[in-house]
């Protein structure tokens, strides 16, 4: 049995892509791109100088979960895009600038020891977040710079100074608390 088709009826056939998605399909950059990401920077960067001088509990024993975390992701990161030869150098320099950067931060925090309770605090101090806006400002100029080079090479660096910055960062604020913590636990007993 056939169906017959109306004699009105028009089939049109159109391969390709709508038109109207034409304007998302360009690579070039536009105002939005950079404009939203630096309004939601900017929001979080008022909340954190609005709580900046607060003192917050420091637990020495959960320092090492973020930089646990971000060293799962830098290994995944690392398998799916391994870098190739001098491409690991400029990561280990990545991660030794960021391990600079960071210690320099973690020094910058301050922490103390509540002389009864032994309980550690930290209060992040100005410079640290005016060092936190600087990096988020030289990752925009390398993205806006690097335009279609070699992005790979350009995320395996910055993933590779996020870690060193995380992860010495804590690092310094560990030994330093732990330090603190000593001396107040040893002035306590004597």
């Amino acid at each position: 049995m056939t169906v017959p088709i109306p004699a009105r009826a028009k089939i049109r056939i159109e391969s390709g892509a709508p038109r109207l998605y034409f304007g998302a399909m360009n690579s070039q950059p536009n105002l939005f791109s950079y404009l939203i990401p630096l309004i939601v920077i900017g929001l979080v960067m008022v909340f954190r100088f609005r709580s900046m001088g607060k003192a917050r509990p420091l637990r020495l024993e959960r320092l090492w979960i973020v930089p646990a975390i971000y060293l799962a992701l830098a290994i995944l990161l690392f398998r799916e895009m391994t870098p190739h030869g001098l491409g690991w150098l400029w990561a280990a320099l990545a991660f030794a600038g960021g391990g600079a950067i960071g210690w320099y931060r973690g020094a910058a925090m301050k922490i103390s020891v509540d002389p009864e309770t032994h309980a550690l605090n930290q209060a992040s101090s100005p410079l640290a977040l005016l060092l936190i806006l600087a990096l988020v400002g030289i990752r925009f100029a390398i993205r806006a710079g690097f335009g279609n080079q070699d992005i790979a090479l350009v995320t395996d660096c910055l993933v590779a100074f996020a870690l060193g910055l995380l992860s010495l960062q804590r690092l310094e604020m560990f030994l330093r608390g732990s330090r603190l913590l000593g001396e107040a636990r040893a002035g306590r007993q004597a």
